[in-house]
């Protein structure tokens, strides 16, 4: 299947350097752990002491001091001759000049990691290598980021709430996002130090400039009256060097982190001050950027960033494997110049594909002559009755890779009769372009003489099989056809699977809905907003219903079909049996933990995950349902625990809609509409709607409520989906 640019790019770079990036992250999460057992000795003080109160607690304490200096753990480090006549080299304590301790010594582990991290044990060679990699990793990073934009629909949505599609490719992108900047210092500074190591930057090099004519007397002034040692802190002294000798030409040598300074020993002036340039002072901040020495919380972003290119590598390349795995493009049983029903696809990643797939296949076991390919390969279609496009949208409704030629396509080719045609878009309505390429493609097929509408355009949340199946069964009756589609069977995590033992469930009420409750055997964690999942026949897919945690207990409302498998069986429980199901987390989807109102909106058998959200409203927050039924009748299955939270002040207000109670037929969404005042002041003040039931009300929710906004707020409802203040699960 073809990929973008970027996705091929990012993919290519991983493929060359990945093994480089395993061996770097490892080593890099072993030596992320020095600095912070560093710190963890015993040897830091308080730095804030001046350097000539420290010459002076030393000079008190030993016969001569050769240097004092700070190591990358900010310890104070001097190196003395001892009353004793012996040199020696050891931490001291600047506060009193004691020795503290030993200097550290380099743990074999780290020595072994450091020398496989710099180079691979291959000296310069293997220093080229972990350079290169390191400028691949930048690329790979830009990459990234790129196709995360393109993703979330453009730089202004680069933070914007990411769908959750797999495991694998959400927290790819919400650990890439966020770390992307420390990736790119992690990969710059190993590039720059590459290139000092290989002498490639400017010279660094400095020279001290300075008169040899001395005046033959000099008054002495004592070191501790030196100004320059009473202003400066020990802890900015990088090194000092004492004067080898009592000639006046010997001068302490002093290395500060910007700059060096020549201090005449008798009288304490600045003899040469010269500053580090530029590329000196960058290669001191990469180093500490890319070692964390000193800092044990940088060590610890460094670790965690380790971690997380670890995590790369392998959610990417399972991610490519699961797209290599994932079925092309049905094989062709006919030419398109003899096929009737003309099916085009545009797919960036290869699931629009799997649903027209299971179309092409309904057809063809129906008997008709079908023929499917890319949306970029349309052409003449001599005897076509019938083009179905199924494409989804890419980035800020752009087109997917096989369909950028699609448009030009059209208006450059006439096809020889009048073909009806439908679109079926796929996206998610958590983006602001949602299925922006389908309407492109519906208005472009609607306005060409050659093209004739049969069915409006219809959009596809979030892969919904059941929204897929209503729009096969809306096309089948257009076209006097009986499809047979069936969802993949997927089989469920048995780590999710549990045996429920049946609490009670409710006979059928006027709309053929019950309600269920369910007792988990074992401990199962779950939240009202989660999906349970049943499978009564192990060669169909499982069916999934929104649950109510109430106690804890799952709580369901169900509506039994007709030729519903799942629902007939779960209506033919009694209490006390057991069912097996899958609990499936669902989070985006979860009641609020702040305190902020809540205006709930379902229809039907959504009301379920309302129900649980409602009894533990134990914070009392401000909470509105919005509820649409088709009689009287039907609340009687709600009424007892919706009465107990309006008692209870865990719900403040409860709007019922009934469609079906007599001739002035009442949606949700008319109450919506009526109460207009309390949506747009409750999304002003950053309020949470969730809504869950069929896509149909969804669809007619939405458009009220961002008339709504447009109206009162003069803003679009998108701006509220893109904060998170909109919450969806419908079916």
């Amino acid at each position: 299947m073809t990929i973008s640019i970027w996705r091929f790019s990012h993919l290519i770079l991983a493929l060359i350097s990945s093994i480089f990036i395993v061996l770097a992250s490892v080593t890099g999460m072993i030596l992320a752990f020095e600095p912070i057992s560093n710190q963890l000795q015993p040897y830091g003080f308080d730095t804030d002491i001046t350097v000539s109160k420290t010459i002076k607690n030393l000079t008190n304490r030993y016969d001569e001091i050769i240097t004092i200096e700070t190591d990358e753990n900010d310890f104070i480090i001097a190196s003395v001759i001892t009353k004793e006549g012996e040199s020696d080299t050891f931490y001291i304590n600047p506060n009193t000049g004691e020795k503290v301790g030993a200097l550290i010594e380099k743990d074999p582990i780290f020595s072994f990691a450091t020398n496989l991290h710099r180079s691979l044990f291959l000296k310069s060679t293997g220093r080229f290598i972990v350079g290169f990699v390191s400028f691949l990793l930048i690329l790979m990073a830009l990459s990234g980021v790129v196709l995360i934009i393109k993703r979330q629909g453009g730089l202004h949505r680069y933070f914007s709430k990411v769908v959750n599609e797999n495991v694998q490719q959400y927290y790819h992108v919400i650990l890439g996002r966020w770390l992307l900047i420390p990736i790119l210092i992690i990969a710059l500074t190993g590039v720059y130090l590459s290139l000092e190591k290989f002498s490639l930057l400017p010279e660094t090099k400095i020279h001290h400039n300075y008169s040899n004519n001395f005046s033959s007397e000099i008054a002495h002034t004592s070191t501790s009256d030196f100004e320059i040692f009473n202003t400066l802190k020990i802890s900015e002294i990088k090194r000092l060097e004492f004067p080898f000798s009592d000639d006046i030409e010997d001068y302490f040598f002093v290395t500060l982190k910007d700059k060096e300074l020549l201090i005449n020993q008798y009288t304490g002036a600045i003899v040469s001050e010269q500053e580090y340039p530029l590329v000196k002072i960058m290669s001191q901040l990469s180093l500490f950027l890319h070692t964390g020495q000193g800092s044990v919380l940088w060590s610890a972003v460094l670790f965690f960033v380790c971690l997380a290119l670890l995590f790369f590598i392998y959610s990417g390349f399972a991610m490519t494997l699961k797209r290599t795995k994932k079925r092309g493009i049905a094989k062709n049983k006919f030419s398109k110049d003899v096929s009737e029903i003309i099916i085009l696809v545009g797919s960036e990643t290869g699931s629009t594909i799997n649903f027209a797939n299971l179309f092409f296949d309904a057809l063809i076991a129906q008997g008709k002559k079908a023929y499917i390919a890319e949306m970029n390969k349309y052409s003449i279609f001599k005897n076509a009755k019938q083009v179905v496009v199924f494409t989804s949208t890419y980035g800020e409704g752009d087109a997917p890779i096989n369909a950028k030629k699609f448009k030009h396509l059209v208006k450059g080719i006439k096809q020889t009769q009048i073909i009806n045609y439908t679109v079926v878009g796929f996206g998610s309505m958590l983006y602001p372009e949602y299925c922006k390429y389908a309407e492109d493609v519906d208005a472009l097929l609607y306005a060409n003489d050659n093209f004739k509408q049969s069915l409006e355009l219809f959009k596809i949340n979030n892969q919904s099989f059941s929204a897929f199946k209503s729009w096969v069964d809306n096309w089948s009756v257009v076209n006097d056809l009986k499809l047979d589609i069936k969802q993949p069977v997927v089989n469920p995590k048995s780590k999710n699977t549990s045996e429920f033992k049946v609490v009670s469930t409710s006979i059928l009420n006027v709309d053929q809905t019950f309600v269920l409750r369910l007792k988990p055997i074992k401990n199962v964690k779950f939240q009202s907003g989660d999906l349970i999942a049943f499978r009564p026949d192990i060669n169909e897919a499982a069916r999934q219903y929104s649950v109510a945690k109430i106690g804890d207990e799952v709580v369901l409302s169900i509506k039994k079909h007709d030729n519903g498998l799942c629902s007939t069986f779960l209506s033919a429980l009694k209490v006390g049996d057991a069912v097996t199901a899958t609990v499936e987390h669902n989070k985006d989807f979860h009641f609020p933990k702040t305190s902020k109102p809540v205006i709930l909106i379902a229809n039907g058998a959504g009301i379920a995950p309302f129900l649980g959200m409602i009894s533990n409203n134990l914070s009392q927050n401000k909470l509105h349902l919005f509820l649409g039924l088709r009689t009287k009748a039907s609340f009687n299955l709600y009424k007892r625990i919706i009465n107990e939270a309006m008692q209870n002040d865990k719900l403040t207000s409860c709007n019922i809609a009934y469609s079906k109670e007599n001739s002035n037929r009442v949606y949700v969404q008319h109450l919506i509409d009526e109460q207009s005042l309390l949506f747009s002041n409750h999304l002003k003040n950053k309020g949470i709607i969730m809504i869950c039931g069929s896509l149909t009300m969804q669809k007619e929710v939405l458009e009220v409520l961002n008339s709504i906004t447009m109206s009162e707020l003069n803003l679009s409802l998108n701006t509220f989906e893109t904060m998170g203040l909109i919450k969806s699960d419908c079916y």
